[in-house]
């Protein structure tokens, strides 16, 4: 079976009744959790995103408790997990600014969580590959929000 183009589900999708419509993002939802998760996100929390990002940093800041720091090959493990839980977060609320935020926060994190950096080159490649990610992003935004994501990016590479 050949999968549609988001252009062809586009046009489908607008000649569907609203009933219809419903149905099928219900039955969408139920398929798997990621698509609960965004329907969640689009449908509760989209408005207040400020709100939202809050209570991701809140999620990864309780995770980043539980990383186990005696053991680098254990932390990775839940550094990694961490990683995958903010970016999927990103990709929901599909902001550049929301996605500097959470990225910045994440790597300050990683640096509060006194694990070895520097030691560990999986450890220092993840963190640079993130902070990369963060200047092509922030290059994305308005000058006013780039100013005061700098400083923060400076306490990152500081």
């Amino acid at each position: 079976m050949k999968t549609a183009s988001i252009h062809e589900l586009k046009q489908e999708l607008t000649t569907i009744p609203p009933a219809r419509v419903q149905e099928l993002c219900l039955r969408l939802a139920k398929f798997k959790k990621e698509n609960k998760e965004l329907l969640t996100y689009l449908l509760f929390e989209a408005q207040d995103a400020q709100g939202y990002t809050g209570s991701v940093k809140a999620e990864m800041d309780g995770l980043f408790a539980e990383v186990n720091t005696s053991n680098v090959y254990f932390a990775k493990k839940t550094i990694r997990k961490i990683l995958r839980i903010a970016n999927k977060h990103i990709r929901y609320m599909g902001s550049p600014q929301a996605e500097v935020e959470l990225l910045i926060h994440f790597c300050l994190q990683l640096k509060e969580t006194g694990l070895p950096l520097h030691k560990s080159a999986v450890l220092n490649n993840l963190f640079q590959n993130q902070v990369k990610k963060i200047h092509k992003t922030l290059d994305t935004l308005h000058e006013d929000l780039q100013y005061d994501y700098r400083k923060d990016i400076k306490r990152l590479e500081g």
